[in-house]
């Protein structure tokens, strides 16, 4: 889970506030591991394993390369959410993690969104923008509830 952004936009620190909804969506999936990467702000997550990533300004890609880094050799597959996703479903979770393609990604209504499945073979592809500079096959999620993306406090 990429959690390591300064929210300055968000008027606090929105990770401590929306990681907790993330975490419970996760925990109703099969991922066994849950990594959270952690950079501007310091995080708990109970049921995770944080790891810190001191070039997190360098962008999103430097916080992916972190989190994926810090998997055990055994795992061949990630799949990549954000903490401000609140929303997020675990059904879509299931639906990346069950597609073999290297980089899967949901998609709502046509939009690419969350969550993001990685192959261990694309994850020295990940440049400083992140997986959004990746190709990925898209998995129609219209049919479920988009994680959303929070940058303001309402």
């Amino acid at each position: 889970m990429l959690a390591a952004g300064a929210s300055t936009r968000y008027g606090g620190v929105k990770q401590r506030e929306l990681l907790p909804a993330v975490l419970d969506a996760l925990g109703q999936t099969t991922v066994s591991e849950i990594v959270v990467v952690q950079g501007a702000h310091t995080l708990e997550a109970p049921g995770a394993r944080v790891v810190q990533c001191d070039d997190w300004e360098r962008g999103p890609g430097a916080s992916l390369r972190r989190g994926l880094a810090a998997l055990g050799a055994g795992v061949e597959r990630a799949v990549i959410v954000l903490a401000d996703g609140p929303g997020l479903d675990p059904r879509a979770v299931e639906r990346v993690l069950g597609r073999e393609e290297p980089v899967v990604a949901a998609s709502y209504d046509g939009t690419r969104s969350h969550p993001v499945a990685l192959a261990r073979s694309a994850w020295a592809e990940v440049p400083d923008e992140g997986g959004r500079a990746l190709d990925p096959v898209l998995v129609d999620c219209s049919d479920l509830r988009p994680p959303g993306d929070v940058d303001v406090q309402t």
